[in-house]
């Protein structure tokens, strides 16, 4: 584990710095007029704008469905989930600025592709059993790693990861229930079910980050108690929670090699492609390419609604002068 930072900081910022320990080890909130070290805010930066893209290009493979959704019910709830996302890219970009980064910085690193966002999104969604897989094992991860981040030691992020999680289990039951009326419909359904179940599983797996001895921000974070658990005990956790719903799905987990082992209490998986991982996230995945292409038109081409909504602002901040 990294060592406390007092140990390393100019004299003059010794005091500042216990305040800062004292409130880590007693389970307190950081805010953001309190002081912290550098390195804590630069590694909540990055991490918060992280998610916060993960929310905005995470839109790209389900928007791809709302219009060749299977019936009107199916498009309303698609496209609310949709909108969903939105609003937790918006909650985290807000967080994520009372650290002293602009929306414009972090929208500019991620358009120009400096900045990382979850690997999951480089994925394509070929079949409607795709919402499915997402809502369950996508949607079922991100609700294991980031329920924990509602204790998270920074408090505007703890705050924003409270709707989050309960719109999040929302969507898990909505693909959870998607790929249980596949299952019980025709053969060709179900296997198309099957087909997404095989084709996300693993990638599900890998969005808890690489194991925790090749992680090399778990510790830190885990000593900040950003994080409450590591990569390992929370892909554990989410298989724990597969096992008993794939049951009830009808549907296999893709991983021969899976079972309990007793007298450890975990589950043995087969080995995770982590070559793949790394790939994707170096932007070399199926994907990667056109959503960060899809990205970057969209900024684009909402140049006039951002300059219109500028100027809107600054004709009202005008009239409220005058009448001062």
């Amino acid at each position: 584990m990294t060592a406390p930072l007092r140990d390393i900081v100019p004299p003059d910022d010794a005091e500042a710095q216990a305040a800062f320990d004292d409130l880590i080890a007693s389970d307190s909130r950081i805010e953001p007029r309190d002081w912290m070290p550098a390195a804590y805010r630069k590694t909540l930066i990055r991490q918060i704008s992280q998610h916060a893209h993960s929310e905005i290009i995470g839109m790209q493979p389900e928007g791809n469905w709302i219009s060749r959704a299977p019936s009107l019910k199916r498009k309303a709830i698609l496209m609310a989930k949709v909108q969903d996302e939105a609003g937790h890219g918006l909650y985290l970009y807000s967080a994520a600025q009372t650290l002293g980064i602009t929306r414009d910085e972090m929208t500019e690193q991620l358009i120009a592709g400096r900045a990382r966002y979850s690997s999951i999104f480089n994925y394509p969604t070929p079949s409607w059993a795709d919402m499915g897989a997402i809502g369950w094992l996508v949607d079922g991860a991100a609700i294991c790693n980031q329920v924990p981040l509602c204790r998270a030691s920074y408090g505007p992020y703890g705050r924003a990861m409270v709707r989050i999680c309960k719109e999040e289990s929302f969507h898990q039951r909505q693909g959870f229930e998607i790929l249980l009326t596949l299952m019980q419909g025709t053969p060709a359904q179900r296997e198309m079910a099957q087909d997404a179940v095989n084709r996300w599983y693993w990638p599900s797996l890998m969005m808890f980050g690489p194991p925790d001895d090749a992680s090399p921000n778990s510790a830190q974070s885990t000593a900040w108690k950003i994080k409450r658990f590591s990569n390992d005990e929370l892909r554990q956790r989410f298989i724990g929670m597969l096992v008993p719903q794939a049951e009830v799905l009808g549907v296999t987990l893709p991983d021969p090699e899976l079972r309990w082992i007793e007298e450890e209490q975990r589950w043995h998986t087969s080995e995770i492609d982590w070559t793949e991982f790394h790939e994707v996230l170096a932007g070399r995945g199926p994907m990667n390419a056109v959503r960060l292409q899809n990205r970057r038109d969209a900024h684009e081409n909402g140049a006039w609604v951002r300059e219109a909504a500028a100027e809107y602002a600054r004709k009202q901040a005008a009239r409220v002068r005058e009448v001062a």
